[in-house]
């Protein structure tokens, strides 16, 4: 079943009829509500002409670029078509920015950026090579980095960003053209996107734990969501008998299960799962609690919309989503109450798109890619850091 524009018309008056408890009370805790609206990234201003590097900021935000693809740092060389991104904490104070390689035919991966407690760049090297076409991903608690690839029999891959330990495919999670993953930190389940016109929203549930209480990702059920109320958007949850997709693809082993047209970004913030489609250029927004499913936000609301070509998305501390865009305006959104601002725009870099958008572990940064850079070429992506006040 594919959501229909009438199902999606109910879909989005249910989240804009939540909008008000919704925002409250998720994306911004009410307890600091005050004061945390008051320090929104959306309320950073305007933005100003582009700096030496072709980035557009509020006032007190600076750029730089970290990385240029093909460009040699340390004993590795910058990976073309720069996609997906997250940042792990590192014990002498650091953190590390890791990014998925987007090329096929076996030359995908993951490269790392390390940074020291100065944000000195002090070393880049692989977690992850010879694979196809790794778009994005998602980090997990327990500090790996899952790369997902986008083939329409791809695996995710569990790999250490700090470089300690060999990359580990994770067949459990399914294997389908996969874009990005979140966990679910308080049940300790994994919810995934598929980038297809016809893709599924999964979820997956470890039916063991390691001694540290993570969840086993090679050994757990992968389901299918079915929205079953569209009036609520009740959702309903399908076991697959083939994740695998040896006899039959994931998203056509359910008869029953809801298309989402071309599944992207997906992120986890206080029992709430939000997530992009591309298609209808649509954020939802998943009510872990209630089971239900609204719409939060959908360019076709708006004569001229702010944000289009949703892609990557993620968020910070007080619950603000940052959303970038593929093509649109090359800009990082900002969804945070109902506002729906620009925090930057990458100018001159039109045939590109924003990806691997990653606050650093203390919130002072935000790393992100042109994935093709001005020529519009992938060997052409360009890494950027933003300093200022997050």
């Amino acid at each position: 079943m594919k959501i229909s524009d009438l199902k999606r018309r109910k879909l989005l008056q249910y989240g804009f009829m939540s909008l008000g408890a919704f925002f409250g009370n998720t994306l911004v805790p009410s307890p600091v509500k005050a004061a945390t609206m008051s320090l929104s990234l959306a309320a950073r201003g305007k933005l100003l002409p582009p700096d030496h590097n072709g980035v557009r900021l509020p006032a007190g935000f600076t750029s730089r670029i970290v990385a240029h693809s093909g460009e040699k740092l340390f004993d590795y060389t910058w990976h073309a078509a720069p996609d997906g991104g997250a940042t792990f904490a590192s014990r002498d104070g650091g953190w590390i920015y890791v990014s998925n390689c987007e090329l096929e035919n076996q030359a995908g991966g993951v490269g790392a950026l390390r940074f020291n407690a100065q944000g000195e760049l002090v070393n880049a090297y692989s977690i992850l090579s010879q694979t196809d076409r790794n778009c994005a991903g998602g980090h997990t608690p327990w500090q790996t980095w899952l790369s997902c690839e986008e083939t329409d029999k791809g695996q995710v891959w569990e790999c250490d960003p700090f470089g300690h330990k060999p990359a580990q495919a994770k067949k459990s999670l399914g294997l389908f053209r996969h874009e990005a993953i979140a966990v679910d930190t308080r049940n300790k389940q994994l919810y995934l996107t598929e980038d297809k016109p016809e893709g599924r929203f999964y979820r997956y549930t470890a039916h063991s734990f390691d001694t540290a209480g993570n969840p086993n990702l090679d050994d757990g059920v992968l389901e299918v969501a079915e929205v079953i109320d569209d009036g609520t958007g009740a959702i309903r949850w399908h076991a697959l008998t083939d994740p695998s997709a040896a006899n039959m693809p994931t998203r056509k082993q359910v008869p029953r299960s809801t298309a989402f047209d071309g599944g992207e970004g997906i992120w986890y913030h206080q029992n709430f799962i939000y997530f992009a489609t591309k298609g209808d250029d649509c954020v939802w927004a998943f009510d872990i609690r209630k089971q239900r499913l609204s719409i939060l936000y959908s360019a076709a609301s708006s004569l001229s919309p702010v944000l289009t070509g949703v892609d990557n998305i993620t968020g910070n501390a007080a619950g603000e989503l940052l959303v970038a865009e593929d093509g649109g305006s090359m800009q990082i959104v900002v969804l945070s109450g109902d506002n729906v601002l620009p925090l930057l725009q990458v100018i001159g870099h039109d045939r590109s798109e924003i990806a691997g958008p990653a606050l650093s572990p203390d919130g002072s940064r935000l790393y992100f890619s042109s994935q093709r850079g001005k020529t519009g070429n992938s060997a052409d992506g360009v890494t950027f850091e933003i300093t200022g006040p997050f």
